[in-house]
């Protein structure tokens, strides 16, 4: 590869580690909102509704606006928004009228930011001239895994050493890394997403494929699959092991968030070895097993370990996806991987959606709403053949 793009390739992994420090900073001070401003917990909650309520907008309205002011212009402008959100969220709930607007005008601003950098990333590391696309995808997205994690660690090592108070300094902290990361892509080499002379896919050409349909809907069950178990592995600790929720967030979502940036990262180290298809089928098999271990088994352990190789399984998914879309639709733009990155965001919604709506119908039974979401790593696996025969079929003529 050429050396100049390095730079690029570093900034999308910290990209990803922007993205996580987005969308799982706020919710560890949830409690803290509800003390400080005495705002109800059913309204800081809707926060997470906000955000990414505001990120499918923007992954719908990037078709329109990226191509046009450019991909330098918008990676740089959506590190801004998200340092600008994370200094409003220090700073606004403080000194206007209503505290809960001022989180909320935070939110909105670095939710922009979170949307843009989602359907931005995978492009521009897309576009660099890597002799593996396959692999840098899947290491790409691992970094958003390890974001997660060193959000959730460094922020509970500072709040035991500086005392929980302190969390308007460390969002300051925090809004450092997008600020830095600006700096990076600003200088940093971005090559085009479709070659010169060659235009991308229309909208219109997207939507009548068959293929795409298929992507689209196997982003939208990753995302689920993904969610509708890490929403809840929180959950299943404190409950099954009977262990605080610090403990539990721990066994919980960190072990998920591990096994996950681990499967991608496995995958970014010896892709070129591995067929990119079959991989896929045997995870999401992987995840079907996962999740009857997890609503079926009548021990809480046993369910835990099934949240853990849950993460492990689902790891492929979303990446995996992107490289099967950029290899079966050339040229398929900035179009393409903002439709798909809408997809994989409704997918998020309505995995812990279904499992929950379901859990009320059956009593609060968690387990049961976990059996229903099965659906969505059943009907991955089927769209990943369906686009093997289609692949297939096409090559056949």
């Amino acid at each position: 590869m050429n050396d100049k793009y390095q730079r690029t390739m570093y900034a999308c992994f910290v990209g990803y580690i922007v993205q996580a420090v987005v969308n799982n900073f706020a919710p560890l001070l949830f409690l803290t909102f509800e003390k400080t401003y005495n705002i109800p917990l059913s309204r800081i909650t809707m926060l997470i509704t906000i955000n990414f309520g505001v990120q499918l907008l923007v992954d719908l309205l990037s078709t329109k606006f990226v191509d046009r002011i450019g991909y330098k212009v918008s990676i740089v402008s959506a590190h801004i928004f998200s340092a600008a959100g994370l200094l409003g969220l220090a700073v606004l709930p403080s000194i206007m009228p209503d505290a809960y607007t001022g989180l909320v005008i935070a939110v909105v601003i670095y939710a922009v930011g979170g949307g843009l950098i989602e359907v931005l990333v995978s492009p521009i590391m897309e576009s660099c001239p890597t002799k593996n696309k396959e692999k840098a995808m899947s290491l790409l997205h691992s970094f958003y895994c390890w974001g997660h994690m060193g959000v959730v660690l460094f922020s509970t090592l500072f709040f035991k050493v500086f005392g929980i108070e302190n969390w308007k300094i460390l969002t300051l902290l925090w809004m450092l890394v997008p600020i830095a990361n600006a700096f990076v892509y600003a200088g940093a080499p971005i090559a085009p997403l479709v070659e010169e002379g060659e235009k991308g896919l229309p909208l219109k050409a997207l939507l009548t494929n068959k293929v795409f349909w298929l992507l689209m809907l196997m982003m939208l069950c990753a995302g689920a699959s993904e969610l509708a178990i890490s929403q809840w592995a929180s959950t299943f600790a404190e409950k099954g092991l009977g262990v605080s929720k610090a403990v539990g967030d721990l066994a919980g979502p960190m072990a998920f968030a591990l096994l996950m940036g681990t499967s991608r990262a496995f995958y970014g180290k010896f892709g070129d070895k591995i067929n990119l298809s079959r991989f896929m089928m045997l995870s999401s098999l992987l995840c079907i097993a996962s999740y009857l271990c997890i609503s079926l088994s009548p021990s809480p352990v046993t369910s835990l370990i099934g949240c853990a190789v849950c993460g492990l399984s689902v790891g492929i998914m979303w990446p995996g996806t992107f490289s099967m879309a950029s290899a079966c639709m050339r040229n398929g733009g900035t179009a393409l991987f903002a439709l798909l990155a809408l997809a994989g965001d409704m997918g998020c919604s309505s995995g812990p959606t279904v499992a929950g709506m379901v859990s009320s119908m059956a009593s609060d039974d968690l387990k049961k709403g976990i059996l229903a979401a099965i659906v969505f790593p059943v009907l991955m696996l089927l769209g990943i053949a369906a686009v093997k025969m289609e692949k297939k079929g096409r090559s056949d003529k």
